[in-house]
């Protein structure tokens, strides 16, 4: 640098006897110049390295505004500092359903803003949450680096495919979440919805990729008299043996998500051969007390010997129950939660409903895995423990709008067992995008 700049000065060519003095000065001037020169080319050199791009301060920040949401095109997207992946090797050994949540600063990658397709009942920030920590956590298993979720590493794998989730309204709003994510790649288009909107299916065109919800609480025949907020004017009449109408659709999906439980706490009437033979709680019917534990078994039975004696090929992700988190009364009776971080294993235990509910699905699910099949490919998605330690990730009193703006101390119902959206229900779709693309 030094040596450019004194060439440069070449021309000057002054007079080696008569101009000593202003040789010198020129030259100190000239040195001087250099290392600045050299200092300011240094200076900016780490500026560019040390100061983060505009769209790295983006990805950086905890919440990403819904402008933003359309700009990353990158397969990597939305990887954090720390992941160089974006699947786990089939080698690797893992149990993605062993961790722990850990922080998370980036935060959710769309919000409720961004995202149109979320329930009132989920969407817990428009609603008036006043918190929004639960928003900054991870799943991260114990043995292995589990990547975010890639939207658009999704939906090229998903080209030309289907996806359906099939079951309660866990599976709805579980299907809501992936929607939300993928909107960052590709808005969906609803082509179908059900009268009661429980039901729906969607198209990503240019993928021609196709993903359903379909609702069915039971998985089985069920005659249900209860209205959108839980009130029941008659007991269900429940057909553990006669599956239900999703099982028509079965051949036209490739991916399968497929869960369900807490409806079968509910007082229901169980018909078997079309023959009443017993229930679950119904006082003064004069009915045998079977339990929801026989009639679950039961169907989850009807459920694994279909998919494995299907001649339709598909994987088939089994998901196991989720645990409410409802403390000192239930739903209906004041039971609220009102917690803000998430458990740490052994912090909590589940209560003993949902581990008979567990163990029936861990039970029923090695029988159908056990006998094989060259069909279907099925897999266990256990929700449940990782579920069980986010007591923060409930729209609890928010589950409707504004529900104190009235009166600081009202009565409100909770919601306990769905998930605010975004929130931990988003991991799940981690997990998921692992099971797939090594099924």
């Amino acid at each position: 640098m030094v040596k450019r700049v004194r060439s440069d000065s070449g021309p000057l060519s002054l007079q080696k006897n008569n101009h000593v003095c202003v040789k010198l000065a020129l030259s100190i001037f000239l040195v001087g110049l250099a290392v600045r020169l050299l200092l300011w080319d240094s200076f900016s050199f780490f500026s560019v390295v040390e100061s983060p791009s505009v769209e790295d301060a983006k990805a950086e920040s905890p919440v990403l505004p819904s402008s933003d949401l359309q700009a990353s095109d990158s397969d990597d997207f939305p990887e954090t500092h720390h992941q160089n992946q974006t699947q786990i090797s089939k080698d690797e050994k893992c149990d993605l359903f062993v961790g722990e949540w850990v922080p998370d600063q980036s935060g959710p990658v769309y919000t409720n803003e961004s995202c149109r397709v979320i329930e009132p009942h989920q969407n817990c920030m428009k609603n008036g949450r006043p918190d929004s920590g639960y928003l900054y956590w991870r799943w991260s298993p114990r043995d292995c680096k589990l990547p975010k979720f890639n939207p658009k590493k999704f939906l090229k794998f998903m080209r030309n495919k289907s996806l359906a989730f099939i079951g309660d309204s866990i599976s709805r709003n579980h299907v809501q979440s992936l929607l939300c994510i993928l909107s960052k790649v590709e808005p969906a288009v609803e082509i179908y919805h059900d009268k009661e909107y429980r039901s729906k299916i969607w198209k990503f065109r240019s993928h021609n990729f196709t993903l359903s919800v379909i609702w069915t609480p039971f998985l089985v025949k069920a005659a249900i008299f209860e209205d959108m907020n839980g009130v029941t004017s008659s007991e269900i009449q429940l057909y553990v043996d006669t599956l239900d109408k999703w099982t028509n659709q079965y051949k036209n999906f490739d991916y399968v998500v497929i869960g369900g439980g807490k409806w079968f706490l509910k007082t229901a009437i169980y018909h078997e051969n079309n023959t009443v033979t017993g229930c679950h709680y119904c006082p003064g019917k004069n009915l045998t007390e079977l339990g929801f534990d026989y009639a679950y078994r039961k169907v989850l039975q009807e459920v694994f010997k279909f998919f494995t004696n299907s001649k339709h090929k598909a994987t088939v992700l089994f998901r196991t129950t989720t645990p409410d988190h409802f403390e000192n009364g239930e739903w209906f009776s004041g039971g609220y939660c009102n917690r803000t971080v998430p458990f740490k294993e052994g912090q909590i235990h589940m209560i003993d409903v949902d581990s008979i509910m567990r163990g029936i699905e861990l039970e029923e699910f090695e029988k159908a895995a056990s006998l094989g099949s060259q069909r279907v490919n099925l897999q266990l998605l256990d929700t449940t423990l990782l579920s069980l330690l986010r007591p923060d990730g409930h729209p609890g009193p928010y589950r409707k709008f504004q529900p104190f703006a009235k009166d600081k101390n009202a009565k409100v119902q909770n919601d306990c067992l769905h998930w605010c959206l975004p929130g931990p229900i988003d991991s799940w779709n981690d997990i998921i995008m692992q099971m797939l693309l090594n099924a």
